[in-house]
């Protein structure tokens, strides 16, 4: 009998069986890097935004507080965004015709707000209140970062499960006092578990519900 193949045609089935169980790691291994990339954690991007609006010439130069344009953050689920009668509360008299300030002028000559985009934007199936944080001494700056320093404001930290339960595990690691929250240039002490201990206690933090899927899954 003739034959079939080509003894060449082994090294050919082994490289294709070999490929193929290579196939499924590599997989996994692409879709890991893949969710904890900039492209799926928006890392690093400023989403364009209708004003250009700078934390870093608002906050961090002209010293504006977060409650200033977040009016609800210490009350609401919602941090909020501004109304663009708090813009104009400085720009009816400030740069009054600037081009880049179209945008707010039309805002409030057709009372339509502005179409602000989301830099952070949880899960519909995630439940998070910033009131509740607040209140109990995290700061800002734990989840978002220094934006004060940010000329145009993108993300600076992803939000993963884990991350969020590291927090919720042990919250003494972040706490900090509440006259401190909105200090974006706070830094945590040497002394940071052990202020934090104290904190958790004066603040009356349930740490024994933080890991209860009802506390962000309802």
């Amino acid at each position: 009998m003739s034959q079939i193949f080509r003894p060449g045609a082994n090294t050919v089935a082994r490289a294709v069986l070999a490929g193929a169980l290579l196939s499924v790691p590599l997989a996994f291994l692409l879709g890991f890097a893949l969710v904890r990339s900039p492209y799926a954690t928006g890392v690093g991007i400023a989403p364009p935004q209708p004003v250009p609006f700078s934390h870093q010439h608002h906050v961090g130069e002209l010293g504006l507080d977060c409650r200033y344009c977040h009016t609800s953050v210490e009350t609401s689920s919602a941090a909020g965004m501004p109304a663009t009668y708090t813009c104009m509360t400085c720009h009816s008299q400030l740069w009054t015709n600037a081009a880049m300030l179209a945008p707010v002028r039309e805002s409030l000559a057709r009372h339509e707000p502005l179409a602000w985009q989301r830099v952070y934007d949880l899960p519909d199936f995630v439940y998070f209140d910033h009131g509740i944080h607040i209140a109990q001494g995290i700061g800002c700056s734990e989840c978002h970062g220094r934006v004060d320093t940010l000329a145009l404001t993108r993300k600076l930290k992803a939000q993963p499960m884990h991350w969020c339960l590291d927090c919720h595990r042990n919250p003494a690691q972040n706490i900090r006092p509440r006259d401190e929250v909105f200090n974006m240039a706070w830094q945590h002490p040497a002394n940071q578990l052990e202020l934090g201990r104290r904190l958790v206690d004066a603040y009356g933090v349930q740490t024994s519900q933080l890991t209860d899927c009802s506390i962000c899954h309802r």
